[in-house]
């Protein structure tokens, strides 16, 4: 075995093959060349080498997300480091865990004019759940901080960052280990709910005639059917999904801006619960948060093992459970209330089908009418990624077959790094995997597909409307030359020369028929990664969209 002569970088592999952290994506460079070394050549992890370290750390969240466990990612110093940031920020908001590892240069080289350096240490302040400062050499306090930073992103689920300096030489390499690092154990505290607690809030649970259960993202399988049984059949219930939370029941409310957008004020008020409880990720829905922190509930509670967010600035009570944990608990102490909240959304939902079915029965062909074809068409038991912007709101109007797991980047919502994610989590979790995606949020992470690991069944399907086209229906638009030009971005670019160059399969589609045709075409091949290109009309999908809405009441 070769390992690097930098006791440092020798310490780093070590306790990351022996606390479990195996995938390493790295991105080239000269300074990290021990860390490089140390990984490829040792059997025991699996490397992967993408040269934009922008990309770079969005796949590895993209594996991190389907594998739940870190994933390690390692640069060279000076800016390679800061293009993780975004990627770093997401897995923070979105509860991932990921560990960067970045070389860096001797700190008496900090900034004296060296080249390729820049203050590495603490970049990530504030984002980052625990950073490690290494120092040269090896140390018992560098193996501490190298246990903790794992330990943490284990635990805590989120990123962490180690920042290891080296000297020159850094290519020589030994035969044999130098350092015994020390490798501490996993302490992970559970927090059982107090009986007090249960009892006071079964209490409220057992008076309260109008109960909002609203689910943000969330990982699938991970709520008994016994619990979504009894949530779904107690008349005091309301259950509001989106389709990255992953819960399906059919009495579930899962289409939330179909159903709340044309509410009047009383119907606000109707529907204002007295108590709201939220487990999951973020939302997507302005309009459910709009609703929730100008009709507030008495009661805000937010079940998490680690975090609540005082999303609707109403009082926050935290549940640190899990979901399942903390029903389990309370379930069997409450009892059904009389109440017609339940009928009241059920007779909501019924009635806004029948509307949005009669709405696209008469529409042209849209980005609106593209959703409504390929959203039955996608394949069961797929993984569908949903980019942001556009793709993520259109996505929330329609049902998804309940076999179907939905992932998007919505800790910070940001439109960089969604096919790289995509890809990444392709390859973490070797299911068949669809993104659909705007042309912006593809054209803009188009070095994703500067990838050696794109699976043969991975499809892209881009809806081109040629620009920023969610920017339409923002208040404030008009149709004028700077609009066009800085905020909707307006272009007449297509990913066809990009499919070549890459190597994937390219197809179009512009209009109902193909693509119809085309969809049936895509799910089929599986002999290599395929972009379906579908072209929509730039100046009707706002007018369309807005009119949807106007026409569900």
């Amino acid at each position: 075995m070769i390992y690097p002569k930098i006791p440092l970088a020798q310490s780093i592999i070590e306790i990351c093959l022996a606390k479990g952290v195996t995938q390493i994506v790295i991105s080239p460079g000269s300074r990290n060349a021990p860390l490089t070394i140390g990984f490829v050549n040792n059997p025991g992890f699996e490397c992967y080498s993408i040269a934009d370290e922008r990309c770079a750390a969005f796949f590895a969240l993209g594996m991190a997300q389907q594998m739940n466990k870190p994933i390690a990612l390692v640069c060279t110093s000076g800016s390679a480091l800061l293009n993780y940031y975004p990627a770093f920020a997401e897995a923070f908001y979105s509860q991932i865990p990921l560990i960067v590892i970045s070389a860096d240069r001797p700190y008496d080289k900090i900034d004296i004019g060296d080249g390729q350096t820049i203050r590495q240490m603490d970049v990530f302040q504030n984002h980052s759940l625990y950073n490690a400062n290494l120092a040269e050499g090896e140390s018992t306090d560098n193996d501490f901080k190298i246990n903790e930073a794992i330990n943490i992103a284990f635990t805590k689920k989120g990123p962490t960052h180690i920042n290891a300096p080296f000297e020159e030489p850094l290519y020589e390499t030994v035969l044999k280990l130098m350092v015994d690092p020390t490798i501490s154990a996993f302490s992970k505290v559970h927090k059982a709910i107090s009986v007090d607690d249960i009892i006071v809030n079964t209490n409220l649970w057992n008076s309260a005639k109008k109960k909002l259960i609203l689910v943000g993202v969330n990982e699938p399988n991970e709520i008994d059917e016994e619990i979504i049984n009894r949530l779904a059949n107690d008349p005091s219930i309301v259950v509001m999904t989106e389709s990255t939370s992953n819960l399906h029941h059919p009495t579930f409310l899962n289409n939330i801006d179909t159903i709340i957008t044309p509410f009047n004020e009383k119907d606000f008020k109707d529907f204002q619960p007295e108590i709201l409880i939220t487990f999951g990720g973020m939302i997507v829905s302005k309009r459910i948060k709009s609703f929730l922190r100008s009709h507030k509930p008495k009661y805000h509670w937010h079940i998490d093992p680690l975090r609540a967010y005082d999303t609707y600035a109403c009082f926050v009570k935290h549940f640190e459970a899990s979901p399942n944990d903390f029903f389990n608990r309370i379930l069997p102490f409450t009892q059904n209330v009389a109440s017609n909240y339940f009928q009241k959304g059920q007779a909501i939902k019924k009635f806004r089908e029948a509307k949005h079915k009669l709405y696209l029965d008469k529409i042209p062909f849209s980005d609106l009418k593209t959703f409504e074809i390929i959203s039955p068409s996608l394949p069961k038991n797929s993984m569908l990624q949903l980019s942001n912007s556009s793709a993520i709101r259109y996505g929330q109007l329609f049902d998804i077959d309940p076999t179907i797991s939905v992932f998007s980047n919505r800790g910070t919502s940001g439109i960089d790094g969604s096919t790289s994610t995509a890809i990444g989590a392709a390859v973490g979790s070797n299911k068949p995997t669809i993104l659909i995606t705007g042309d912006i949020g593809f054209l803009y992470d188009s070095n994703a597909l500067w990838n050696a690991y794109l699976p043969k069944n991975f499809k892209i399907i881009l809806i081109n409307n040629g620009g920023g086209g969610i920017f339409r229906i923002l208040p404030g638009h008009m149709e004028t030359k700077v609009f066009n030009t800085f905020f909707e971005t307006a272009h007449c670019l297509t990913a066809e020369h990009l499919a070549k160059m890459y190597g994937l399969e390219y197809t179009i589609a512009s209009d109902e028929t193909s693509l119809t045709n085309a969809l049936s075409a895509l799910y089929v091949q599986n002999e290599k990664p395929s972009i379906l290109e579908v072209f929509t009309p730039t100046l009707q999908n706002d007018k369309i969209l807005l009119q949807y809405f106007k026409e569900l009441v």
